[in-house]
């Protein structure tokens, strides 16, 4: 059909590669004291190692790597060298990769500006002949061809960084930083902005290694919950143990995954931890996170073999549909709402408990998998997409899509349910158009978004969504049609789908003798087969013989004269 583009197939997305697990540490006054001290310290450090890895460029070497590291050791000691290293080399493989994001999408603004702008003024889209419309107004033209020149001015400054090496990091946080000067706006005085500022920049995270002990000498975490930690050289006076250690009063039990990361301590596996303080709170925790083994993914019949779950993604809640391997809904829709306005962290927890209401409903109903849209929306937030719609694009904007998929794929990898990505183009379109009013009943609304759902998990199935006509949900090719309403079951015995490769499956229903009701008690209906059981004046096997009685003569007459014999 003209005007549609091919789908993607869909496949199963693979599982987490890491796990990350936080607890918190009740530290007394000296404890807080001795880790703002070392993070500060180390903080100092790393950033100005950051520095020097931002001057090298593309110059950096593994020479230049080993004179940086031999600096910092001789300034700390040589885990706490290691640590801020990597540390610094991922930053700034990270700052340069939002580099590159930045400069696609800058010549994707710039190529969608300058279509729009050789368009003439009102001029109508076309999808067919690749044509964008043209904008409404003069004025509306004479804007975007002054925006297209801010465009290109920040593109080439981006491609000069890019060519030099150079990125652009603040450790901290822009936005952090931008607010020291409105404080006012921000709700904070400087010496609440200093705090969250120095708790922000301070380093006290260290990489594990595996055969040592407790898979960490840098981070020590015992099997106890006992945490300790090495010192830097200029701060060995403040150790309180062995080696120039420090022990904490406070002690760690991760509740949440615990027997697993104990499991992997006690056998000396590298794990890393990362101890942070909350300002906001005046609490501290500690992150342990290590690498799991890649899990092999499982295919695409084996994890659909048991029906899927489709889920329609919403700015404010998740319509999820159960279906069968024929592509039927089964049961009712479910919609599992969430609150996405408030702080990052009342968002994700919002999240959280919607994916958690989803998998426990996948489970109730024996389904195994999960179908979701491999949604990306960042070419649909921008104002050449969608023009001065700002609702629109504020809407797309608020979807959590990168956030709800990482935490749907590492939870349902738990529960052992697979992820099933399929394509999203046209599945509200379609889903609304022959599954909304189908589905809909006197007691049962069905919302764009539900039919939605099934669309996405027929996709998955790999049905197709929209047929040749609007089809009935519960007749269609290759299914049997109930029974009337006059009949005596009263459209008790329910439909059944046969597969595309069975034989005979578009010829009616074959005669079952029995009884065709649940009220028929056991033993009735057993002759029910035997038509003549309806026979009034008594059955046949009352009858040992039967014998049509003669017709009356001048019958017999009138018949020879009309049929003579020949």
């Amino acid at each position: 059909m003209g005007g549609l583009r091919e789908l993607a197939a869909s496949f199963v997305v693979p599982g987490p590669a890491g796990v990350a697990i936080r607890d918190r540490l009740r530290v007394s006054g000296a404890d807080a004291a001795v880790l703002a001290g070392v993070g500060v310290f180390l903080g100092s450090l790393a950033a100005g190692d950051l520095a020097v890895r931002s001057r090298q460029g593309l110059a950096h070497d593994a020479a230049s790597w080993a004179v940086r590291k031999r600096e910092l050791t001789g300034r700390s000691s040589a885990r706490w060298a290691g640590s801020i290293t990597k540390a610094t080399h991922d930053q700034w493989a990270l700052a340069r990769r939002g580099q590159a994001a930045h400069m696609a999408w800058l010549r994707r603004q710039i190529a969608s500006v300058e279509a729009r702008l050789g368009r003439p003024l009102g001029a109508k889209a076309d999808k067919r002949a690749g044509l964008v419309r043209g904008y409404a107004s003069r004025g509306e033209w004479h804007a975007k061809s002054r925006r297209l020149h801010t465009l290109e001015d920040r593109l080439a400054r981006v491609e000069a960084d890019w060519v030099a090496g150079r990125v652009h990091v603040v450790r901290g946080g822009k936005r952090l930083a931008s607010a020291r000067h409105h404080l006012e706006a921000a709700g904070l005085d400087e010496a609440k902005w200093r705090e969250r500022w120095r708790a922000e920049r301070m380093f006290l995270s260290a990489d594990g290694e595996s055969g040592k002990r407790f898979g960490n000498e840098t981070i020590r975490i015992t099997d106890a919950g006992q945490v300790s930690i090495k010192l830097p050289a200029p701060l060995a006076h403040l150790a309180n143990a062995p080696h120039g250690r420090y022990l904490l009063d406070a002690t760690v039990r991760f509740r949440h995954r615990g027997e697993e990361w104990r499991d992997r301590i006690t056998a000396n596996r590298a794990v890393a931890y990362r101890i942070h303080h909350d300002v906001a709170r005046g609490r501290w925790y500690v992150t342990a996170s290590w690498q799991r083994a890649a899990a092999p993914v499982l295919p695409l019949e084996a994890a659909l073999a048991r029906g899927v779950v489709g889920v329609d993604m919403n700015d404010d809640h998740l319509a999820c549909w159960r279906l069968d391997v024929h592509g039927n809904p089964v049961g009712e829709p479910q919609r599992f709402f969430y609150d996405l306005t408030g702080t990052a962290a009342h968002r994700d927890a919002q999240i959280r408990h919607a994916l958690t209401r989803l998998l426990h409903y996948t489970r109730r109903t024996g389904a195994a998998a999960i179908a979701i849209e491999d949604l990306d929306f960042r070419e649909g937030t921008s104002r050449e997409k969608h023009g001065r719609n700002k609702r629109f694009r504020r809407l797309l904007s608020r979807f959590p899509t990168a956030k709800l998929k990482a935490r749907l794929i590492s939870m349902a990898a738990e529960q052992d349910i697979a992820v099933v990505a399929v394509d999203p183009a046209y599945t509200s379109r379609w889903g609304a158009q022959h599954w909304q009013k189908p589905l809909t009943t006197p007691t049962r609304k069905t919302s764009r978004h539900d039919a939605a759902s099934i669309a996405v998990g027929r996709r998955a199935l790999g049905h197709t969504i929209r047929l040749g006509a609007p089809p009935r949900p519960l007749r269609h090719w290759g299914r049997t049609a109930p029974p009337h309403d006059d009949q005596s079951d009263r459209r008790g015995h329910r439909t059944a789908q046969a597969r595309p490769d069975t034989r005979r499956r578009e010829e009616t229903r074959p005669h079952i003798p029995g009884p065709r009701t649940r009220c028929a008690p056991p033993g009735r209906g057993a002759k029910a087969g035997d038509q003549g059981a309806h026979h009034r004046s008594g059955h046949p096997a009352e009858h040992k013989s039967w014998q049509q009685d003669s017709l009356p003569l001048s019958l017999q007459e009138r018949f020879q004269s009309r049929y003579p014999r020949s």
